[in-house]
Parts: structure tokens; sequence; C-alpha cells
């Protein structure tokens, strides 16, 4: 399969490219050239199989050549054993047609785990065949850093360097990163909002010398294995709720889209998907964008679903890319007037061709604490807030009752243990595996929010080879 760029202006790609890439050249996001696409009767012959089997079945295409069939099933059947589940992402119903999916079994406590194992497997295998090196930068609004750091923590052929809002992540979300103590992790508290970090991780990959010196390559959600990885989970809990026959909606709470944009990609490939709703918290650029029309950007508010605290998502950049017909030159501009003003307008065609298929609800503070609270109370689930938001914008959905509701329980309710207290009165506790995290010594930088100085901090912290 070849990958193409969201600017246009990169040549086309393969997987081993893109995988160790993450973005392409000329700035943009690689995508499928095409979509692979599954008949009704091939999605129906999907029903029963394990978790890995069902990955190779979904990523093979994706990944074509790049790694051999019985590696691939191997590093998929490894990815899945490292979560803490026999079903890898399990549900778990709340009502007669209401499902929490639990992404959150996996090492680090969130849903960024299912991807992660894997990517870490597929950069230690390629890198090793290839006898290469590589450095990982990313940014992290609290799951996906100590997600990424306990995929490649160790490793010898790979060095991974984190940014996070300083003081903007839970406690336990900062610990999970910075008490780990490998030499080949670094960890950076920026003084600045998510966004600016990942601006910053953009800025430097922009940098072709720093890019080329370093053999800098991401591991956040624009890297396309992350957004392939995730497809798979779509799948498996449809499957698992009557699909192709029965119709399954998705609530997924969103910040950077890359994980709705899974759900969007399995729609893509033919899962049978009735609405995608990106749910989203006060930060609500995503839900103004598709009702309104005009993607504006904001100052960043605090919430207490904090991986959600995001005005610039990446990943939907990918969606208006497929909404303008796969117009590089339309993304460019928009993205130049992002630039240049903070804000563009979607037109009415694109608009619709996101509607078809995307709905979104804003939820505030108080519906997010009374979602947790309804949550304990009416089924005995401990849910985070984040996953709590997704719970909430379903109130918003007309949905018909032959429809199974699929909510994305993203994070484990212990990641967040005041919020959860403050609307259950129960303090959730971490699991076992955890225990004594809070002890535990932690280092990090603390850097400015300027580019230079984390340009220099790299150089400098990382290791001579």
């Amino acid at each position: 399969m070849e990958y193409i760029s969201t600017r246009g202006e990169a040549p086309a790609a393969y997987f081993e490219e893109v995988l160790l890439r993450g973005l392409a050249p000329d700035g943009g996001l690689y995508v499928p050239r095409a979509w692979p696409h599954l008949s009704r009767g091939e999605i129906e012959a999907l029903r029963g199989l394990s978790y890995a089997d069902l990955a190779a079945a979904l990523l093979a295409p994706f990944v074509g050549e790049a790694v051999a069939p019985g590696d691939l099933e191997r590093i998929l059947a490894d990815g899945a054993a490292a979560m803490g589940h026999a079903a890898v992402t399990p549900l778990v119903q709340l009502d007669e047609r209401t499902f929490l999916l639990e992404l959150f079994h996996g090492p680090t406590l969130a849903f960024k785990d299912v991807a992660l194992q894997l990517l870490g497997r597929l950069f230690a295998h390629v890198l090793e065949r290839r006898g290469e090196a590589l450095t990982i930068l990313g940014a992290t609004s609290g799951d996906t850093g100590s997600a990424a750091i306990e995929a490649v923590r160790g490793r010898a052929n790979m060095e991974i360097f984190i940014l996070h809002p300083k003081d903007r992540v839970s406690r336990i979300q900062r610990l999970q990163m910075t008490t780990v103590a490998e030499p080949n992790v670094h960890n950076i508290a920026l003084e600045g909002t998510f966004d600016d970090c990942q601006a910053i991780v953009k800025a430097l990959f922009a940098d072709a010398d720093l890019r080329d010196e370093l053999a800098l390559s991401s591991i956040n959600s624009i890297n396309w294995a992350r957004i392939m990885a995730q497809i798979v989970y779509y799948f498996a809990s449809a499957l698992a709720l009557g699909a192709p026959e029965r119709p399954v909606a998705f609530s997924v709470p969103t910040g950077n889209f890359g994980d709705v944009y899974a759900g969007y990609a399995a729609a893509r490939m033919g899962l049978p998907v009735e609405r995608l709703l990106v749910a989203t918290n006060v930060n609500d650029i995503l839900e103004r964008a598709l009702r309104t029309g005009e993607y504006e950007v904001r100052d960043v508010v605090a919430t207490m679903s904090p991986s959600m605290d995001i005005q610039v998502a990446s990943n939907f950049e990918r969606l208006l890319f497929d909404a303008h017909d796969r117009n590089a030159r339309s993304v460019q501009a928009l993205m130049a007037r992002l630039r240049e003003t903070g804000r563009f307008t979607i037109d009415e065609p694109a608009l619709a061709t996101m509607r078809a298929h995307f709905s979104a609800a804003r939820v505030s503070e108080e519906a997010t604490l009374g979602a947790m609270r309804r949550a304990w109370t009416g089924a005995g689930e401990l849910v985070d807030p984040h996953t709590a938001v997704a719970l909430a914008a379903l109130d918003s959905q007309p949905f018909g009752r032959e429809v199974a509701r699929v909510v994305l329980a993203t994070a484990h309710p212990a990641k967040f243990p005041d919020p959860v207290e403050k609307a259950t009165g129960v303090r959730p506790a971490l699991p076992a595996r955890l225990a004594g995290l809070e002890e535990r010594a932690e280092s990090f930088a603390v850097l400015p929010n300027d580019v230079s100085a984390v340009r220099d901090f790299l150089r400098r912290a990382r290791a001579p080879r």
C-alpha cells in the first residue's frame, strides 16, 4: 500500500517509511492512497477471531511487505499479551443498549497503550533489521507520554523525548512519565499548554537538518501506525454487538481527533457505523467546527479531563483531506489560514461530507460530574472524567433503540481520583501493578515555551552514537 501526504508535496511512501518518519516531509500527515474495503461477508467472517488474529487480518493491507506475515502476527500477539485483560478491549454493559469499551487495561491504564504496545514493537523490529536507531519526539496532553515511554523504555535502538504542559496533567499522569529511570527516557515540562507542546514538536520536525541529524520520528497520533492500530477495537466491539446486522454508534472523548478518526477509518473499510459522536469538554473547537463550519482557535481552559484540553486537533487535517475530495491544495490553504489567523471556514460541501459520519457535543464540567455519578449509582461503574464526557454527550443524540451505543472508556478512573471521588464519594485505587508509584523519584526538565530551548535540550541530552 502507498501512502500520500495531506499537503500533497511529499513523494508517496510505503509503510516502513511512514512508520519511521511519522510526519511527512512537507508537514502533512500520511494517509493511505486508497482505503482497503471489506465486503459484508468478509466482515461476518471475522467473528470469533481472537483480538490478535483480528488485528492481523485488518492491518495486513496497511503494512504490506514491510513486515513478514509471521513476524506481524508475532508482534500483534505480543502486543495483545501486554494488555492486562484476556479480551484486550472488553465491553461492559451499562444498560440495555449502552456499553463501555474498556481501553485502559494496558501498562499505563489508558487507551494509548493499545496502539503504542504495537508501535514500539514495530519500531524495534524494523530498526533491528535495518541496523538503525531513532530519536522519538512527542507531545502529550496526559496519556500518550506515559504509554509511549512504556513502549520504548530500555530499548537500545530508541531514545524518547516527551513534552508535557507543566502543571496541566494529573499527578498520576505526570508520575507515570517522570519516574521512569531508564537512560533512554527524557521528560520535558514545558511552560505552556499542550497546543504549545504540539506546535514545538511540529516545528522541530519541520527542521530538516535537525530531523536528519537526530533521526527524528513521532509516536504521537500524527504517526499513521497509531491510527491503524486503533481501527481494530472498533471492529472488535461492533462484531461483538452483532455487526454488521446490528447498527452501532460510538461516542468518543476527543482531543487530538486521532481516536475518533480511527472509527472513521473503520467505516471507510466497510464497517457499518451508525454515527461517530465527537464528545468534547469546554475546549470545544471540534464541536463548533462541525456545528457551524468555523474552526477557530481560542484559549485553552484547564478542566478535569486534561487530555482533551486541546484547541488545535492535529488529526482533523486527515478528515479535511478526505472531505475536500483529497485536494491537497485545499488543505494547504486551510492550514496556511490557520497559521496566519487562527481560524478557517469549512465550505458547505466538505462540511456535509463530515456530517455524514460525525456528530458532536460539548459537555460542561457539571455534566461530566453528573455522568460519573450516574454511572456509579445506576450501574456500579466508576468512570474517569474523559469517559464521562463521552457518556454525557449521548444525552444529546436521538439514536433509535435498535442502535447499540458504545462509549470509549479511555482511561482508568484511578488516573483521575479527585474528580471521581468528588462525583461518587469513592476514591478509586491504583491497580497493584502500579503500587508505590507516588513514592518514586521524579526526573524531568522544565523548559520555556521556546523552540530553540527544546532543540538545544535534545542535542545536549541525546546519548552519543
